[in-house]
C-alpha cells in the first residue's frame, strides 16, 4: 500500500497517541497532529492525502473546516470520529461530506478496514485523474507537430519548464503558435487542474484594460455598479498567458511587475492588495530588448519575464512540419465539414511546401479550411488554395520509388510521401543516419522511429 500523509485533528491525547502509533508504526503512514481546524487549514500546502477529524470535540469547528475546503475548491477526503451511541451525528457527518466514519471508543479492526478502503479509493481516484489529465494533455497538444529539429527543441524546453514556478517568455512571429505552446505547458504541468486564461490586449478597450486584468471594486469608476475579479484572481492556482506583452503601457507593466515580485494584486478602488497564486506566461512578436533600449518597456520586468525564454520558430524555418500540419488540418476540418477529402494534388503539395507562409500556422490553417470548403471532389487541387500560394508551385519536386511517385492526378497518401522521402534520403546518404537526419531536418530519435515504423532495412 502507498504511504500517505494524514492530518489528525484531535485534542484528546489518548486518541492521538493510539491512532498515531497505529498509522505510523504499524501501517507506515506519516501523521501530522493538530488540536484545531485552523492550524490544519494553514498547513494544507503540505498536501495531505486524508484528514481524520474528531467530530465529538466541541472545540473543533468541523462545519467551518468543510466550508473553508469548499471555498478553496479542495476535494480532500475526510474520516470522522463519532460517538457510537449517536446516530444523528452519523447523519450530520455524511451530510457534511465525510467519506467514512469510525466509532469511539475505537475498534482497531474496524478502523483498519476503514483506512484500507479509503486509501484504496484515493489511489483509484488518483489513477483516474492521471489518465484524464494525460488524455487532456494529448488533446491539447494535437496541433503541435514537431518533426523538425527546431520544434523538437521547443518540446524539450517545454518539458523542462512545465513544473517550474518562474515566468516564461514565448517569442515568435504572429501565427507561429505561441498561444498553443503556452496552453501545452499548462496542460503538461502540475497546474493543469486549475484555470488557464489567455488575455489578448487588442480584444479589450484601452480604458478597461487595467480593470480586466487586476479587477475593480464597486464604484471604482463611472459604470462600475458592482465589483469584478480580474483575470489573475480568476486564474487562481493556474496560468495566465499574456499575449503581445510588448504592447502593455507603463502602468500595466508596473502593476504586472508588482504581481510577479509580491504575488499580489490591487483592484481598482481597493485599499488593500489581494494575494494571488498564478503562473505568468508572456508572448511577444516584438523584440523586447529593443523596446527596453528605447525605454518603451521596463528592463526589470523584461528580466523577470525572460528568466526562461522559448522561441517558437516561423513555419518557413521548419519546412518538414508544413506537409504534416497540412495533412492534420485536412483530416480535422474535413471531419468537421462532413467532406470526404482524401488528399492534395501534386501541384497543391508543391505549392504548400514552397510557399513561405508569412502568417505561419494560422495562415496554413486558414488556407486548408478554405480549400476544404471549395473542394468539389475528394482531391484538393492548386486552384482551391489562395491565389498567393499558386506561384510557389515547384515542378522540380519529385519523390520517386521505382518510377515517379506522382503522376497524372493520382492521390498519394502523405504518409507514403514521408516513407519514400526517408528511404531516398538513407539511400543518398549511403546509410549514414546522422547525415540522413540532418538532411531531412529531423532529430535522430525521430528518424529511428520512422525507420522502425516503415520497416526500412539498413
Amino acid at each position: 500500500m502507498t504511504k500517505h500523509l494524514i492530518f489528525l485533528i484531535e485534542d484528546d491525547d489518548s486518541i492521538r497517541r493510539l491512532l498515531q502509533q497505529k498509522l505510523e508504526k504499524s501501517w507506515g503512514h506519516t501523521v501530522r497532529l493538530f488540536g484545531d481546524t485552523e492550524s490544519a487549514l494553514a498547513a494544507l500546502e503540505e498536501f495531505p492525502a486524508l484528514v481524520v477529524i474528531d467530530m465529538t470535540r466541541p472545540a473543533i469547528n468541523v462545519a467551518g473546516m468543510f466550508k473553508e475546503l469548499r471555498l478553496r475548491s479542495i476535494n480532500l477526503p475526510i474520516i470522522a470520529l463519532l460517538n457510537e451511541a449517536d446516530p444523528s451525528a452519523v447523519s450530520q457527518a455524511l451530510k457534511l461530506g465525510v467519506v467514512d466514519y469510525i466509532e469511539l471508543p475505537i475498534d482497531m479492526a474496524r478502523a483498519e478496514n476503514v483506512f484500507r478502503q479509503t486509501f484504496k479509493n484515493i489511489e483509484l481516484n488518483g489513477e483516474i485523474f492521471r489518465l484524464r489529465e494525460e488524455i487532456a494533455g494529448t488533446l491539447a497538444d494535437k496541433n503541435i507537430v514537431a518533426e523538425s529539429r527546431e520544434m523538437q527543441l521547443v518540446l524539450r524546453l517545454m518539458e523542462k519548464v512545465k513544473d517550474r514556478e518562474i515566468p516564461i517568455l514565448l517569442t515568435g512571429e504572429p501565427g507561429s503558435g505561441r498561444e498553443m505552446v503556452a496552453k501545452s505547458i499548462h496542460t503538461r504541468g502540475k497546474r493543469r487542474s486549475r484555470p488557464y486564461i489567455t488575455f489578448t490586449q487588442s480584444s479589450v478597450p484601452a480604458d478597461l484594460l487595467c480593470g480586466e486584468l487586476f479587477g475593480f471594486e464597486k464604484g471604482a469608476f463611472p459604470g462600475a455598479t458592482q465589483g469584478k475579479a480580474g483575470v489573475f484572481e480568476q486564474a487562481e492556482g493556474g496560468t495566465v498567458y499574456l499575449d503581445e506583452i510588448g504592447d502593455f503601457d507603463t502602468d500595466l507593466q508596473t502593476r504586472l511587475l508588482h504581481l510577479i515580485e509580491f504575488k499580489q494584486v490591487t483592484a481598482l478602488g481597493a485599499e488593500t492588495p489581494t494575494k494571488v497564486d498564478v503562473r505568468i506566461i508572456a508572448g511577444s512578436s516584438r523584440n523586447l530588448k529593443d523596446l527596453v533600449r528605447t525605454k518603451q518597456f521596463r528592463s526589470d520586468l523584461y528580466y523577470h519575464l525572460a528568466s526562461f525564454p522559448i522561441h517558437v520558430p516561423p513555419l518557413r524555418e521548419r519546412a518538414v512540419d508544413i506537409i504534416l500540419l497540412a495533412e492534420q488540418f485536412l483530416v480535422e476540418y474535413g471531419k468537421e465539414a462532413g467532406v470526404k477529402v482524401k488528399g492534395f494534388s501534386r501541384e497543391a503539395l508543391e505549392a504548400i511546401y514552397h510557399y513561405p507562409w508569412p502568417g505561419n500556422v494560422r495562415e496554413l490553417d486558414s488556407a486548408v479550411r478554405r480549400a476544404i470548403s471549395l473542394a468539389q471532389g475528394d482531391l484538393i487541387g492548386l486552384h482551391h488554395l489562395p491565389i498567393v500560394v499558386h506561384s510557389f508551385k515547384d515542378a522540380s519536386m519529385e519523390l520517386e520509388t521505382e518510377g515517379k511517385l506522382f503522376h497524372d492526378n493520382k492521390i498519394v497518401p502523405l504518409d507514403k510521401i514521408k516513407e519514400q522521402a526517408v528511404r531516398r534520403a538513407i539511400e543518398i546518404a549511403r546509410g549514414n543516419l546522422a547525415q540522413t537526419a540532418r538532411e531531412l531536418d529531423i532529430s535522430r530519435s525521430t528518424l529511428y522511429k520512422l525507420i522502425e515504423k516503415y520497416k526500412i532495412p539498413l
